[in-house]
Formats: C-alpha cells, structure tokens, sequence
C-alpha cells in the first residue's frame, strides 16, 4: 500500500516539475520580450530626430500606445519575476495572483497595440491630424516659422503638401521649389501624410507586433499556471488521503 501512495507521489512530482519547466521557459522568452519592448518603446520616446518629427506635424497623440506598451512591459519584467518565485515555492497564492497579472498584461498588450495602430498606420485617426498641420503651415506662407516647418518636411521626406501638390492650387499658394523632385523638376506625387505614414507605420508595426506575440505568450502564461495549480491541488490531496 505505501509503494502504491509513494508511486501516486512520485507520479505528480514528475507532472509538477514537468509543467513548472515548460512554464520556466515561457517566462523567459516572455521576459525577453517584455525587455525588446521596453527598449523599442524607449528608442521611440528619446529619439531626437523622430520627435522633431512629430513636433512639427503636431501629432503627440502617436505617443499613447508607446506609453502604454512602454509601461506593459516594465510589468511583464516584474510578473515574470513573480511568476519564477511562485511556480519555484509552489505557493498557490502567488500563482493565483500571477495568474490574475496576466491577464491585465494580456489586456495592456492588446489595448497598447490596438492604440498604437489606430495612431499609426495607413487610414488611421492620425492622418486627419497631419492633414490639418499640412494645409495649416501651407496657409501660414507669412509666418517664417511655419514656412520654415514646411520646407523641412517637404524636402527631408520628399512630398508635397498634405495630399499633392493640389492642396497648394486649392489654397490658390505658389508651389514652393522644395515641392519638386531636384532631378526630373516635377512636383511630388505623393503628399506628406501619406509619406509620413508610411514611414511610422513600420515603427509602429514592430511595436504592434511585440505586442501582439507577448499577448500569445500572455494567454500560454496563464493555461500553464492554472494547470500547475490544479496539479499541486491534487498531488496535496492524494498525500492527504494516504495520509489518512
């Protein structure tokens, strides 16, 4: 009878560690994701000649889903770390709190990227705010600071007005020289929101797509440590009923 108690023991032991493992190396790659996003947030934030950028086109809204996956991911790095303990000491109620974390990081992940997109990508809330800058410095031709800012963006990326060369006709402005392309002496075909967006769109996609695979892993995270708890819940009661 006590070969068969030690066998049940020895039988969950084995699940036990089995899954605490399997769980151990979805921390760290979870850990190291949250660390890929922390530092690709914080290349976004401090970089000097992308905040010029957004400055100019006065669109800072871009910045909410960066600070939301900026601050996802200094949690993933602290509940990572909580998680280790608490699948380490098999303490129910740390996994139980861990388990709950996740669940807020899965949340934080998906909201951040879903902001981040919505700030950042073709079609998004983010043009119309471009738009808006674009044909304002167009209309500020007297003010030197604004006539400043739109030869800037128009030389540096290439473009021409908000739209096309059109917005300059339609605000009845003269085509100003930075509008044209220095080789063929043709105006821009494409406007600057357009060609803007193509260039945050692939930062934004990077970040997005951190995001969305840590919320995968989030979602993994969370099935393995319900699992663990359930598993230390029966090997305590099979020990209690042998005991018995």
């Amino acid at each position: 009878m006590a070969g068969k108690g030690k066998g049940r023991g020895a039988g969950y032991e084995k699940v036990i560690s089995g899954i605490k493992y399997t769980l151990f190396c979805f921390m760290i790659i979870t850990f190291a994701i949250g660390i890929a996003m922390v530092a690709l947030s914080m290349w976004m934030l401090v970089d000097q000649d992308f905040q010029g950028w957004i400055f100019m086109l006065d669109i800072p809204q871009f910045y909410a889903g960066i600070y939301v996956l900026l601050i996802c991911g200094i949690v993933v790095m602290l509940v990572c770390i909580l998680g280790c303990l608490g699948a380490l000491m098999e303490q129910k109620g740390k996994l139980k709190f861990f388990a709950g974390l996740q669940v807020l990081c899965f949340i934080m992940a998906v909201i951040g990227a879903a902001v981040l997109l919505a700030f950042g990508a073709k079609g998004s809330d983010l043009q119309p705010l471009m738009r808006n800058t674009m044909r304002r410095l167009i209309m500020e031709s007297f003010n030197p600071s604004s006539v400043e800012k739109l030869r800037m963006i128009q030389e540096s990326i290439g473009c021409c007005g908000a739209d096309g060369a059109q917005d300059y006709i339609a605000l009845k402005k003269p085509l100003p020289s930075e509008c044209r392309d220095t080789v063929t002496g043709n105006a821009y075909y494409y406007g600057c929101v357009e060609e803007f967006t193509f260039f945050i769109e692939e930062k934004a996609a990077w970040l997005a797509g951190l995001a969305m695979f840590l919320s995968l892993f989030k979602a993994v995270n969370f099935v393995m440590t319900i699992i663990l708890v359930k598993a230390i819940n029966r090997e305590r009661d099979e020990l209690t009923g042998y005991k018995e």
